[in-house]
């Protein structure tokens, strides 16, 4: 690479926006502590010794693969209700629960956007681009609106609303839009998934209309 450096490269895909979420492994002769510094500082998620063998590489990059996926997917668990066994990381369980209680909280909050979820969060727009990217896949409008359909999925088992009072506590006006996004997530129309997995009261108990509703 003239002119650059792989230190260099990485700082240049780890500050652009559509391509930090990339994982990124650095492959170097420098053995010091220095030159592994400046790796981790330039935000390389692995950092590999020359000379390596190329099977020590395919394990590293698996392993980062199937740790992002595994991360997308307990986070896809958790948006849609389905049973999440599937083990993340302490500090990553807590943002992905931190995001949900932020979006959560301010569902009534017409002027509520990605400004204002970066000022709760404490983090800089980049750094929450970066973050939201890698537990979700997803950009952070995206991730937003996942969380509100999330909530709306709980409303529409636990209570009685009907689907348009659902769609508007949910921060979400334009009923036709929540119809496709809602399906679009859960592969099943509001309507139908009210039937398939709304909780019934009955006596002060619940009682399931499907066994293998979500919990």
């Amino acid at each position: 690479m003239p002119g650059i450096n792989g230190i260099d490269l990485c700082k240049l895909v780890k500050t652009d926006r559509e391509l930090m979420h990339i994982p990124f492994i650095l492959l170097t002769g420098s053995s010091g502590e220095e030159a592994r510094l400046k790796g981790i500082e330039c935000g390389a998620d692995d950092y590999i010794n020359k000379p390596f063998e190329k099977e020590l590489l395919l394990a590293r990059v698996h392993s980062i693969l199937q740790n992002r996926n595994n991360l997308q997917q307990y986070f896809f668990n958790e948006i849609t209700h389905r049973p999440n066994t599937l083990k993340i990381s302490k500090d990553d369980k807590e943002f992905i629960d931190l995001c949900i209680s932020v979006v959560e909280k301010n569902l009534g909050n017409d002027t509520f956007n990605v400004k204002l979820l970066v000022t709760e969060i404490g983090m800089s727009h980049s750094n929450l681009y970066k973050r939201v990217k890698a537990v979700s896949g997803q950009s952070i409008n995206s991730f937003i609106r996942f969380i509100r359909l999330r909530k709306a999925a709980e409303l529409l088992i636990n209570t009685t609303t009907n689907v348009n009072e659902v769609a508007f506590q949910v921060g979400i006006n334009d009923i036709k839009y929540f119809r496709q996004q809602f399906f679009k997530l859960f592969q099943i129309n509001p309507s139908e998934y009210i039937k398939k997995y709304r909780k019934v009261l009955s006596n002060s108990t619940y009682r399931f209309n499907d066994e293998n509703n979500p919990k």
